[in-house]
């Protein structure tokens, strides 16, 4: 996610916000009562569909949700032509709403798929679910706990989405409650290596009486996790904690893809030396030293906003890269550049704005489901 303020963040929600399916067979195993060793597969890999919450008018009003929608749309329409969409919908009123308006813009309906549960907000990467393999290769969903980014926005609903997925697909559920684990708060490549910040993870606004130690325990367990890259971040800058897919992404197991050194600290209010160090000189979990891919930042700052529009958030899904734009000067530059670096995909440019402004891009709104 981007940089934006918490003060700013809390003005903004004040007035208007701030985020092929089977019968009910889902079952829980407990963390505690668990042994197995569970693999979180590797983000660039295809997949079998991805999971988006719709915007609704429920929690922040409707002139959010209709300022959101179109994001939606098209993201949906998009991924529709190579996977299957998984759309977590308030209600069945705003399903049918949803299936009329995907209609209209060419989707393929037979690619897209409902559950009806109630949410708070959009943001599926940190409060959906999050699917692993356990040793059989049988598919799990991953619930980690989810307080509302360490209690600052409203969340009762959205915590027990993993829940409401499993329930209605069918998918057996690991209850990992007891840690806070937002999905856009790691990065994991496909050696195992774990890049976080200890903002997002383990500080004074998430899990605070958690060690280190017993962080990564829990992320080998669940995650598949061999090697950690700890970031320290910054807290209270903006509502996540500096999640590390604001910072940068894993291309592959010895590529990093971020930004330029002095854009580095334009990230998030806050962000230290000593944090772009450590990223630029990390090495992989076989030793080797990270390649690194500099990403632009917008030219300009983003409409209305204070602070520049980030092309790391992006989404690569089986056939499309969804590719987070702003109206800028560099939004052709960085579309070359991704589609440069996935030549296998469609880069799809979706102007973001609006759902920047409200403190993210298209990984945070998205959530993948492999095979």
């Amino acid at each position: 996610m981007n940089k934006l303020k918490l003060l700013g963040v809390s003005m903004i929600l004040g007035a208007a916000l701030l985020g092929g399916c089977a019968a009910d067979t889902g079952e829980e195993e407990t963390a505690a009562a668990d042994t197995g060793r569970y693999v979180f597969p590797d983000e660039n890999q295809k997949h079998e569909g991805t999971w988006l919450i719709w915007p609704h008018s429920h929690t922040y009003g409707k002139s959010y949700a209709a300022s959101l929608e179109p994001i939606w749309i098209q993201m949906a329409a998009a991924l529709s032509g190579g996977e299957h969409v998984h759309i977590i919908a308030y209600d069945e009123t705003l399903q049918r709403h949803i299936e009329t308006v995907l209609e209209e813009q060419g989707a393929d309906l037979d690619n897209v798929s409902f559950v009806i549960a109630q949410s708070d907000d959009v943001w599926v990467r940190d409060t959906g679910p999050m699917f692993v393999y356990d040793a059989d290769k049988e598919l799990k969903i991953a619930d980690f706990g989810f307080d509302g980014w360490g209690g600052k926005m409203p969340y009762k609903k959205d915590d027990v989405i993993p829940a409401a997925v499993s329930d209605a697909a069918g998918i057996g559920r690991l209850d990992i409650s007891s840690f806070v684990l937002e999905g856009g708060s790691f990065e994991i490549a496909s050696d195992g290596t774990v890049l976080a910040a200890r903002s997002s993870v383990i500080s004074k606004n998430r899990n605070p009486d958690w060690t280190q130690a017993q962080a990564e325990e829990i992320m080998r367990q669940y995650l598949g996790a061999e090697k950690f890259i700890w970031l320290d971040g910054v807290t209270d800058e903006d509502i996540t904690d500096g999640h590390i897919d604001g910072y940068a992404r894993f291309y592959d197991d010895h590529t990093i893809l971020t930004v330029s050194e002095d854009d580095f600290y334009q990230l998030y209010e806050g962000a230290r030396e000593e944090d772009y160090e450590t990223l630029t000189h990390a090495v992989n979990a076989n030793g080797t030293p990270y390649d690194i891919i500099e990403v632009p930042l917008t030219k300009e700052n983003a409409k209305g906003l204070d602070y520049k529009g980030s092309y790391l958030n992006y989404y690569l899904g089986n056939e499309v890269l969804l590719l987070p734009v702003y109206g800028d000067e560099n939004d052709e530059a960085a579309a070359a550049q991704m589609q440069e670096l996935y030549p296998d995909r469609t880069v799809v440019p979706i102007d973001v704005t609006a759902l920047y402004k409200n403190g993210g891009m298209l990984h945070c709104v998205t959530q993948q489901q492999p095979y």
